[in-house]
């Protein structure tokens, strides 16, 4: 079974081309080992950098792959054991979530959590009967939008369901709940 407690992990993506276009320059550096995020103040080489601990930290040469199998992998498990897990990439615009979270495609290395989950489980139940639904809603500027529904513009509303049974506990007004079969069906 899973840990239960809540983990926090940091991933610091690499610059993008723009970035490199502009010849920035990274102000924040790792270090795995300790799960330490430092954060130098541009312009200020004589202040000490921030520092901040998490669970585990990410930098720029470790893959998407191995953050999975690190971070995700025991998660997933735990879900195709019955329990419940949720990954909740959180960041500013621009940080990497959609990096980490769904990747890129052409390189397998840097395949995101989402496509690598889903094979996850489709793969564990291979030879067993489940039902698997999902949804897909994404949380931006304090919108809410359903990502399979036909109109992923449209903001909706979430509310808790007053009953709090197993099947709802929270709900997306008019969210889409798709019964999928494969991994194929999610692609």
């Amino acid at each position: 079974m899973a840990s239960e407690s809540v983990k926090v992990v940091v991933r610091c993506r690499p610059m993008n081309d723009r970035e490199r276009a502009l010849n920035c320059k990274a102000v924040v550096s790792l270090d795995s080992d300790r799960g330490q995020c430092f954060i130098e103040k541009p312009g200020a080489a004589e202040e000490p950098p921030k520092q901040f601990t998490f669970d585990g930290a990410y930098c720029t040469q470790h893959t998407t792959e191995q953050m999975y199998n690190e971070v995700a992998y025991p998660l997933v498990e735990g879900v195709t054991e019955g329990y419940n897990g949720t990954i909740f990439a959180y960041g500013q615009t621009g940080s990497g979530k959609s990096f980490t979270m769904q990747g890129v495609a052409e390189l397998a290395a840097y395949r995101g959590v989402i496509p690598r989950a889903f094979e996850h489980i489709f793969e564990t139940i291979q030879n067993t009967k489940f039902l698997v639904r999902t949804s897909y809603l994404e949380i931006y500027n304090e919108e809410i939008r359903d990502l399979l529904g036909n109109d992923t513009k449209q903001n909706m509303e979430v509310r808790v369901d007053p009953i709090c049974s197993s099947e709802e506990g929270w709900a997306g007004k008019g969210l889409l709940t798709s019964v999928v079969q494969t991994f194929s069906h999610l692609s």
